[in-house]
Order: structure tokens, then sequence, then C-alpha cells
């Protein structure tokens, strides 16, 4: 029984193995083939049937200084892994993201003779770091799921497969506002915005203190709005909680799929991330926001020229500004504030709704995640 490997870090990484996992399921059954996978990944990964090696969900970090205390638990997992690795060797190996962590593993592998293909490569071709060398000395094959991305590797000798986004295949056509907000029992003319600052400790210290204090100055041009913040996790929702109170905003904090809310909102406060790529397929408005710390800015700024067009996935698709970007200090409440009620224009709207159905046109044909199976099931070695 051919035995895979799939790596990944933090909670896009794990959805998206989740999914590919499916999708490997459905092409073997197709084939009368029977899996074996392993993992490393997180609770939906598991779900999704995978055997979990290790949960690198809850040690992803964002930013130099952050990840300092993520440093000791992150080295103790690669030499278990790399102990697992050299016992027993997977058939195939499959790089989802997650680049430090799995640059050092591809490394292994090749030493080992084992095939690694890397789907969704760091994103290379906006950093153009030295990471670049490091994927194409990993991988045998690379499953793109930009064009842009595609065009970047192709360039500089990999093997390349664009397989179009595997977020065409995550969200449901008969998830729309509509049935979103009878299923979530919300008033159906209600102004309703949807605040995201995603799901690690360092993110909701950074960015929630932002976003609470826009939704404050929201509240007070729209009077009726309401705010609801989709739980990440169920630690965080006393503060998130006490926050909105002590700013007098009127919000809840609900546990479940966060497509619903994003589905049944009006705009989205969100941070930088794959998140952004959901809003927008959903035809929500969007503000993202993003911040690191002040002293990671600073490195990333005066030591290592920093700097880049964009930093939301749903910008960088077509490399034009469709969604207002606010970064580190131009990520004030204020600033926020001004951008979000723009969107709640009739004008604001119209124009992102066109500028949404260009984005999409731009991702490809639904699908992504069974071509990229089947490109794995036809790697394994015979």
């Amino acid at each position: 029984m051919p035995r895979l490997l799939i790596s990944t870090g933090e909670a896009s990484g794990d959805l998206q193995g989740a999914v590919l996992i499916q999708a490997l399921q459905r092409q073997a059954q197709a084939r009368g083939l029977k899996l074996e996978i392993d993992a490393l990944g997180g609770d939906q990964m598991a779900a999704a049937g995978a055997r979990l090696l290790g949960h690198t969900v809850q040690i992803g970090s964002v930013g130099l200084v952050e990840h300092l205390p993520y440093i000791v638990p992150t080295l103790r997992l690669q030499r278990r892994v790399q102990q697992q690795v050299r016992s027993h060797p997977p058939d195939l190996t499959v790089l989802i993201d997650y680049v430090g962590f799995n640059l050092a593993l591809g490394l292994q592998l090749k030493r080992l003779g084992r095939p690694v293909i890397y789907y969704i490569a760091p994103q290379e071709w906006v950093w153009a770091t030295a990471n670049t060398r490091g994927v194409l000395t990993v991988a045998d094959r690379i499953l793109a799921i930009f064009q842009q991305e595609a065009a970047y590797y192709a360039q500089r000798g990999g093997q390349v497969t664009w397989v179009g986004h595997p977020m065409l295949d995550v969200l449901s056509p008969s998830l729309n506002r509509a049935s979103a907000r009878a299923q979530l029992g919300m008033d159906a003319d209600r102004l309703v915005v949807a605040l995201l600052p995603a799901s690690r400790h360092q993110e909701i210290r950074l960015l929630w203190p932002a976003l609470c204090g826009a939704a404050a100055l929201i509240q007070r041009a729209h009077p009726s709005a309401e705010f609801w913040v989709p739980l990440a996790l169920s630690q965080y929702q006393q503060q998130l909680e006490q926050d909105m109170a002590a700013q007098g905003v009127r919000g809840r904090v609900v546990a479940g799929d966060p497509r619903q809310v994003i589905a049944a909102a009006d705009l989205a406060l969100a941070k930088s991330g794959t998140v952004n790529l959901e809003i927008a397929l959903l035809g929500v408005p969007q503000v993202v926001i993003y911040r690191v710390s002040p002293l990671t800015a600073w490195l990333a700024r005066r030591i290592m020229g920093f700097k880049i067009p964009f930093m939301s996935p749903v910008n960088l698709v077509l490399m034009e500004g469709i969604v207002p970007e606010l970064l580190q200090e131009a990520a004030t409440p204020t600033a926020i504030c001004e951008q979000a009620l723009a969107l709640l224009t009739p004008a604001g709207r119209a124009r992102l709704t066109q500028d949404y159905t260009r984005f999409r046109q731009a991702l490809g044909e639904p699908g992504a995640s069974d071509r990229a199976a089947q490109v794995i099931l036809d790697a394994l070695p015979s």
C-alpha cells in the first residue's frame, strides 16, 4: 500500500491539506488504489483521514521576533520527524507552504532518494528570497495555485504544473447572504460586519485592538450595525467579548464555520491571509490589515530591505490594489473606519464587485484539488 506524507503548518495549511487528502482518497478510489496517509498538520487533516505524526498548527507564527518562542518546539518536532522518516521513509511526500520546516524535511527526503512534490509553494514570486533555490532543490515537481507562481518557478527551471486555486473547491455554492443569515438567526436588513483577527495569540494581541476600535467608530456612523466575530479558539472568547463591551461595540463572538458569518456579512475587516480569498469569493467587501511587532517591522525594513507590492493574496492575484490594505502603522482604527465606510457606499460596493469577478476568473477553474491529486498519484513510484 503506497504511503504518503503530507507536511504543513498553520490553520490555512491544515485546511488545504484536508481538502487535498479528500481529493487523494477520491482519485485513489477511482483507480482502485488504497493509500496510507501520514501528516504533519492539524485537526482538519486528521478528520480527513490522515494519521497525524505531529501537530504543527499550534507552533506557527509570523515575524522574526514572534517566532522565537516556537523555535525549541519546532526543533523538537523536526528531530522526531527526521527519525521517523529515516526509519520509515514515505513513498512520496507533499509539502504545503510552511517553508522553514518543510525545506529542512525536503532536503532529508532528497538525501533518502524519495520523491517530493511542493503544493502551494512559498510565495517566492512575491518575496523573492533565498528560499527560491531551496524550493527548486527539494521539489521534483511544483503544483502551483497561482499563475504568477507557476511562471516564476518555471522560469527558474522548476517542473511546474498550474492546477488552479483549491479555495474554489472549498466554498459551497449554496453559501450566500440570505441562507447564511437565516441559519445564524440574523436580521435580514441589519448592517452586519465580520471581524476576523485570526487565531494566533500574536495576531489577537497586535490586530484585535485596531479592529475593535474601528468597529466602535463604524458603529457611530451606523448605530444599528452589529459586529460578529467567528471564534477561532475558545480561549479568546472572554477577552474579545470584554473588549467589545468596553468600547460599547454591539457584537457577538460565535463558534462554528467562520465562512457562514462571512457570507452573512455586508463587510469584513480581516487580517491578511487565506481568509481574504474566502471573503472575496463570497463577494463580501473587505478591508485588510496586518501588523507585526515594531521590532520585527524595523528589522525587516532597515536590515532586510523588506518591500512587497501587496500583502493580501486577493491583490497579489491580479497585482492590483482591488481591496484596501492597511499595514503596520497605517492600520489605525480611524483609517480602517474610513476605508470601511467607503466600501459600504453603493459606488464602493459596485466597483469591488467588478474587481472580484476578474479576481475569480484569474484563479482558474474548480477542481484544483483533484487535479493536484491526480499529479501526485501519477508520481508514486511504481
